[in-house]
C-alpha cells in the first residue's frame, strides 16, 4: 500500500507538472498582449512595457518558465491582473471557502437525492415514479448548469421573490446555487443507483432475505444498498471535481444581468 501511494503521488506531481507547462507554452503562443487594454481602453505602449516589465512578462521565455513554475510550487501568484491593488492568494483566500462550503453542500444534496431517486425508480421499475425519477434524471443531465441557474434566478428570485438573489448571508442565500449544481451530479448518481439496485435486486442473498421474512426497507437498506452503492463511490472523485468548478461558474455567473446571486 505504502509503494502504491508513492507510485501515486509521483504520477500526480508529473501530471501536475505536464499540465502547468502545456497551459504555459500555450498561453505564450496565442498571439497578442494581455495588457493591450486595460479596463476597455487601450493603453499606451509605454504602460504596457512597465506592466510587462512588473510582470516578468518582458524576460527571456526560459526565465517566464522558471518563475512560473517556482510561483507554483511556492503557492505564490503574484498580483492580480483584474485587481492590481490585491493578489492572486488574496483572491482564493476570499473566494475559496464559499466555493468550499457551496460544493460540499451541493455533493450531500446530490449524493442523498440522486440516492433517493435510483432506489425509488429501482423499486418501482418500468412504473410510473421509475418513468418519472428517469426523466428527471435525463433533464438534469441535460441542462447545464448555468442554464439551470438562469430559470432559477429568473422565477424563483426575480418572479416569485421566495428566495434572495445576491450576497451569501445565511441557508436561503445557498438554495438556488445548490440546486443549479447538483441537479447534474444527482442524476448521474440516480441512474447509477437504478441500474446497480436493479442488478442487486435479483442475487440469491436478496431472494433469501425476503425468504426469511425481512421487511422490504431493511432488506434494501442493509443488504441491496450497501453493494449498489459501490459504483457511485468509483465516480465519487470525478463528481467532486466538477462541482467545485462548477461553483466558479456559478459564482462568476453573478456578472449576469439578473445581479449577484452567487456571490458574497
Amino acid at each position: 500500500m505504502r509503494t502504491f501511494i508513492i507510485r501515486r503521488f509521483i504520477a500526480m506531481i508529473v501530471t501536475i507538472w505536464v499540465i502547468a507547462t502545456l497551459t504555459f507554452f500555450l498561453m505564450h503562443a496565442i498571439p497578442g498582449s494581455p495588457f493591450n487594454y486595460h479596463n476597455g481602453k487601450q493603453i499606451s505602449a509605454a504602460a504596457e512595457h512597465n506592466m510587462e516589465e512588473h510582470y516578468h512578462i518582458d524576460q527571456p521565455l526560459i526565465v517566464q518558465y522558471g518563475l512560473y513554475l517556482k510561483s507554483i510550487a511556492t503557492f505564490d501568484y503574484g498580483p492580480s491582473i483584474k485587481q492590481p491593488t490585491q493578489t492572486v492568494n488574496d483572491l482564493i483566500a476570499r473566494g475559496f471557502p464559499v466555493s468550499f462550503e457551496l460544493g460540499v453542500t451541493t455533493l450531500v444534496v446530490a449524493i442523498i437525492s440522486g440516492m433517493i431517486l435510483g432506489i425509488l425508480a429501482a423499486l418501482k421499475h418500468n412504473g410510473l415514479i421509475d418513468y418519472l425519477a428517469m426523466s428527471i434524471a435525463v433533464l438534469g443531465i441535460s441542462i447545464p448548469n448555468f442554464v439551470l441557474a438562469t430559470f432559477l434566478i429568473q422565477e424563483f428570485a426575480v418572479n416569485l421573490d421566495l428566495l434572495p438573489a445576491a450576497t451569501w448571508q445565511g441557508w436561503r442565500y445557498e438554495v438556488l446555487p445548490t440546486i443549479a449544481l447538483a441537479t447534474g451530479p444527482m442524476a448521474i448518481i440516480a441512474r447509477l443507483i437504478r441500474s446497480s439496485m436493479l442488478e442487486v435486486l435479483t442475487q440469491d442473498y436478496i431472494r433469501t432475505a425476503r425468504a426469511k421474512g425481512l421487511s422490504p426497507f431493511l432488506i434494501v437498506m442493509k443488504h441491496a444498498l450497501k453493494n449498489a452503492l459501490l459504483p457511485v463511490v468509483t465516480v465519487l472523485g470525478t463528481l467532486a471535481a466538477s462541482i467545485l468548478t462548477g461553483t466558479f461558474v456559478i459564482k462568476d455567473f453573478c456578472d449576469s444581468r439578473y445581479g449577484q446571486i452567487f456571490c458574497r
